[in-house]
């Protein structure tokens, strides 16, 4: 029997919340901390478990006194200003994050407690787990505005002191920290002084350091779901699992790490750690640029950097986009369009897509979908057809509600491929209220290059809904997933010239319509900057080609010797042909429209058609010479 990933995985008690798997805790009152660095703003505050990034700036950031990090020319290495502007600096700042922390707590409001607890432990850490340190049962948003370590988000101690103990096998924010004051890192045998000196903090060599694992409990949330009454249903919910779907891909077969992405080695690798004292250069060193996918957020966070009190720069933030737009549309996904046969009304094409990262794409927050857009113009540039695309507010053109499915054939403009997934209720209702998430109505993101059906991890990263039964979905191999269009040309005859394009949203307008119905300080803090910010989506990549005017399968040269048919009329559906060559064998109906293709080997064919009546039986060999043959076809 298959172990599955939740069983794998260490589960402690049960308490509802946003983090689900979370420890029976309540509140508790601790001292505040309110210190700021002399250096960048910057916390250098020390409580009982952490301390700030301003302990570790003097070193590690801008070298302003000749002690800094510098690589081998002698230029600046300044992790701790590249790291100012990610979206992990900026974790417990993030306005949309509060914005649906308040939301979920406005429903479920005799859940705040577990709710504000859960979800701090990954966007607040250095106060969360320091509280729990020294004894409390719960660490609330409340306490969080007022701890300066806390708002330091994902800081440096956040992952340098995190421990081997039970390493990827939690999830859900249960992390496990050493309470010693030790930073891990991959370098053997490190230079204690400076760092003892300067940040009291033992530097240790462990190379676990430099694992997915590092990442594995924050990037994996599975909440407990609860009806619309706030009650516990006794079901888990995957609301995100970025490091299972990673551990189900051929990155984690060929041991490609989060940080071989995410943390890009510097190009003058031999970087000295701290200059002002004699040590060796260090190779090979990654960059502290942590670039995903939300460049949306990083544009609200510079654009309002003063209210939410962000202490990075315009130039660090202008990098950090830079590098997310670089991940977005260069190692995000490709698609590519083919040409796959046009009769005298109907054009048929493929658009493949091939996923480039470590796990689904879009992996993460729920609300992240990828849209296709495919759109066919005449010679004079008019439009013929127009699949997905977006109106003036950026929402998703012909959107079924409450969701689109997925699809193999798009032969309507109607229907539009919206790589996402679906949150549903108890009642089967679309819902972005993830502690009422109950089950997935769809997910149809795609698989990293590798998934397997029979991973111990798909219960956590299964493909749900239409996408499941399409054979051109979830294949081995570099293509993930291959749309197939039957476009009606209403007797238009002349080239056509096709454009696909891939479209990324991170905050589209049709989730965000359930939580601006609401309204709380955070969340009317948000809407402001939501409706102020560019909503553009972010074209993934595109390709396109034309199609020559049509050919009439009437006409098509005749190679008798090249594929005959043995029977031209069936009772039963079957078709029997003898091919002297390979090629390719394609099915049509009188008016055009395709029934079936496939690769044939020179001998005897069988054809199975289920369409009654006359059918076209075109065959094309290796040299583009076609021999059509008609066919009858009583019952099938």
């Amino acid at each position: 029997m298959r172990t599955s990933i939740i069983q794998k995985c260490i589960i402690p008690a049960i308490l509802v919340g946003v983090g689900v798997l979370a420890l029976s805790w309540s509140y508790h009152d601790i001292t505040p901390f309110d210190h700021r660095s002399a250096v960048g703003d910057y916390p250098t505050a020390y409580n009982s478990l952490f301390t700030g990034a301003g302990s570790c700036v003097q070193c590690h950031g801008h070298d302003t006194a000749m002690i800094a990090s510098v690589d081998i020319l002698g230029n600046d290495v300044n992790v701790v200003d590249a790291w100012s502007s990610t979206m992990m600096a900026n974790s417990a700042k993030d306005p949309f994050w509060r914005a649906k922390v308040s939301h979920e707590v406005l429903v479920n409001p005799g859940l705040q407690t577990a709710i504000e607890d859960k979800c701090t432990s990954c966007h607040a850490p250095l106060g969360h787990f320091a509280a729990k340190h020294d004894g409390a049962l719960n660490y609330s948003i409340a306490e969080m505005l007022v701890d300066s370590l806390a708002l330091d988000g994902v800081s440096c101690v956040a992952c340098h002191q995190q421990d081997s103990v039970n390493l990827g096998d939690q999830f859900s924010g249960h992390l496990s920290y050493d309470t010693n004051r030790v930073a891990y890192g991959q370098y053997v045998s490190p230079l204690v002084s400076p760092m003892a000196l300067a940040s009291d903090y033992i530097p240790q060599h462990s190379l676990h350091i430099e694992k997915s694992e590092v990442c594995a409990t924050c990037h994996t949330l599975i909440t407990a779901a609860v009806d619309l009454e706030g009650n516990l249903t006794g079901t888990d919910f995957v609301e995100q699992a970025t490091y299972h779907e990673w551990l189900n891909s051929q990155y984690a077969e060929d041991n490609q790490n989060c940080q071989s992405c995410h943390m890009p080695v510097a190009a003058k690798s031999e970087v000295k750690l701290a200059a002002g004292f004699d040590t060796p250069a260090r190779s090979p060193f990654y960059l502290h640029e942590f670039a995903g996918a939300n460049a949306f957020m990083l544009s609200v966070l510079k654009d309002n950097a003063s209210e939410l009190d962000v202490f990075a720069s315009d130039e660090s933030f202008d990098k950090t986009m830079a590098a997310t737009l670089d991940m977005l549309q260069n190692k995000s996904c490709d698609i590519s369009t083919e040409l796959d046969y046009r009769t005298a009304d109907t054009l048929y094409f493929d658009v493949a897509l091939n996923n480039l990262a470590g796990h689904k794409f879009p992996s993460g927050y729920p609300s992240r979908r990828a849209v296709l857009e495919v759109v066919l113009t005449d010679q004079f540039g008019d439009t013929l057809f127009h699949s997905g695309g977006y109106n003036e507010e950026f929402e998703t053109l012909n959107e079924d509600m409450p969701f689109e499915p997925h699809y193999d054939v798009i032969n309507s403009e109607e229907k539009v491929q919206i790589y996402e997934i679906v949150m549903g209720n108890v009642n089967g209702e679309f819902t972005t209220v993830l502690d009422q998430a109950y089950e997935p109505l769809k997910d149809n993101r795609l698989v990293p290059n590798g998934f397997s059906f029979d991973h111990y991890s798909y219960d956590t990263t299964a493909v749900v809904g239409s996408a499941q039964v399409d054979p051109n979905f979830a294949n081995d191999g570099p293509i993930n997933d291959v749309v197939r269009f039957a476009v009606a040309l209403e007797g238009y005859n002349g080239l056509v010239h096709v454009d696909a394009k891939l479209w990324y949203q991170s905050l589209p307008p049709r989730w965000m319509e359930e939580i601006f119905g609401e309204s709380t300080p955070e969340i009317d803090a948000f809407e402001v900057m939501y409706d102020n910010a560019d909503k553009s989506p972010i074209l993934i990549d595109s390709d396109d080609f034309d199609a020559e005017p049509s050919v009439d399968l009437e006409e098509l040269h005749e190679n008798l010797f090249a594929f005959n048919l043995l029977n031209s009329v069936s009772c039963n559906g079957l078709i029997l042909g003898e091919a002297s060559q390979s090629g390719t064998i394609r099915v049509f109906s009188l008016t055009g429209s395709l029934i079936d293709k496939r690769t044939i080997q020179a001998g005897m064919v069988e054809l199975k058609i289920n369409t009654p009546g006359y059918v076209l039986i075109d065959f094309e060999n290796s040299d583009g010479q076609h021999v059509t043959h008609k066919a009858l076809i009583l019952k099938n």
